[in-house]
């Protein structure tokens, strides 16, 4: 028997309740049935419209919040990729017949992201319930007054458990603007390493909670050589930040001792044993050699480096891949890997969220990676990091933090 074929936008339209599609600038990309009955006005009239020029606020109510809770609520949406449910909202309607007579309704809202191919938000679905002949509801008395005492105290408590959650938020901000801080002054200031061009970028994740553990480090070593290393400690916060300020500084120390990265990854394994927080961590450490013309390189689990050659093509140092740190009970010897290089090709290190996006192979986020070395290849390196951070991260940024260094060989 053959399946049935669906047609989606029929579903969509015909779909009970009140549910609208809107683009991630809030603009209304279509709606349903019962949403148009609710709007006064027919699909053509409505598409194409800020939601806020549609549905404007009650001027005349000095208190209203309807507007910003609904728009903060949205943005977060486009900017998590996570579904929000809003507390009881208020949100007067003005009357189409009378114009300047705000009618009084109350809403039950929740926001959905549409993810596109690319892991981002591609349309929000907003959906909401009217509760207004809840909240207003009349009769006799008895049990119907008891009803009107409990319908005004849920509507409070909403109200007082968004005002709960917009403290929340603001703390969270102010914790992910301490933690970003504490991050930023202990990674190393952005600039060259002995006479050779280098780039670093340090992107924070969107959200008030996804500050992250991400840190690069460049070293000048003896001879015509530097090491520098990607890694990411596994958590948020402030905690994390300092588990990642713990083990940067641990491995930076260990580069100016060690015969090579391998051995680096090893001291700073055993280190990161005593650390609370630091297991799981990933990190990648390269020794580049000028006199040799070669790059040696180990991974702690970590995203491979990727080289691109003069000739234009790019290949990724995955030769030299092991668990991330302190995923092991017992200490054994990391592999390293050596590979040549020509004057004139690039080295990019970076972190997970450069690549990676929801519900797609890393595989996919590599080649997207190698795509954008040889697009923008030829800039100089501050160019080319911009450019790669453009190119590969979400407009509306990424749910991860993301550290970049860029080294012209």
């Amino acid at each position: 028997m053959r399946e049935p074929r669906i047609d989606y936008s029929e579903v969509f339209h015909a779909l009970p309740g009140i549910v609208a599609l809107l683009t991630p600038y809030l603009v209304y990309a279509d709606a349903n049935e019962d949403f148009l009955r609710l709007a006064g006005r027919t699909r053509e009239q409505l598409l194409g419209r800020y939601i806020f020029d549609v549905f404007p606020e009650n001027p005349n109510d000095p208190e209203a919040a309807g507007m910003r809770e609904t728009q903060a609520s949205m943005l977060r949406v486009v900017a998590t990729g996570e579904r929000d449910t809003m507390a009881l909202l208020r949100y007067d309607i003005e009357d189409r017949e009378r114009p300047g007579r705000w009618v009084q309704h109350f809403w039950s809202p929740v926001n959905a992201p549409v993810l596109g191919p690319d892991g981002n938000v591609l349309l929000i679905v907003h959906r909401v319930e009217e509760v207004t002949e809840l909240i207003h509801a009349r009769g006799g008395h008895g049990s119907s007054s008891r009803a009107r005492v409990l319908e005004a105290e849920l509507y409070t408590r909403a109200r007082e458990l968004q005002d709960v959650n917009e403290r929340l938020r603001r703390a969270h901000a102010r914790d992910r603007e301490v933690a970003i801080a504490l991050q930023e002054a202990m990674l190393p200031a952005p600039t060259p390493v002995g006479h050779h061009r280098a780039a670093v970028r340090y992107q924070p994740a969107v959200g008030t909670l996804n500050v992250c553990g991400d840190w690069y480090d460049l070293v000048d070593l003896p001879g015509d050589r530097i090491a520098v290393a990607v890694g990411d400690v596994v958590g948020h916060g402030l905690k994390a930040a300092c588990v990642m300020g713990q083990l940067r500084s641990a491995l930076s120390a260990a580069a100016r001792v060690a015969d090579g990265p391998a051995r680096a990854l090893e001291a700073l394994g055993l280190y990161a044993r005593h650390v609370d927080g630091a297991e799981s961590t990933t990190v990648v450490k390269t020794f580049i050699d000028w006199t040799t013309h070669t790059i040696t390189y180990s991974s702690a689990g970590h995203p491979p480096p990727a080289l691109l050659r003069p000739d234009g093509t790019v290949i990724f140092l995955d030769r030299a891949t092991d668990p991330p740190l302190g995923a092991r009970p017992e200490h054994v010897p990391r592999p390293e890997a050596t590979t040549p290089f020509a004057e004139g090709a690039t080295l990019a290190l970076y972190t997970d969220g450069l690549i990676e996006r929801r519900h797609e192979d890393i595989d996919v986020g590599l080649a997207r990676l190698g795509r954008a070395l040889v697009r923008h290849g030829r800039a100089h390196p501050e160019a080319l990091a911009d450019a790669l951070l453009g190119d590969l991260l979400p407009p509306t940024g990424s749910a991860d933090d993301t550290a970049l260094v860029i080294i012209r060989l």
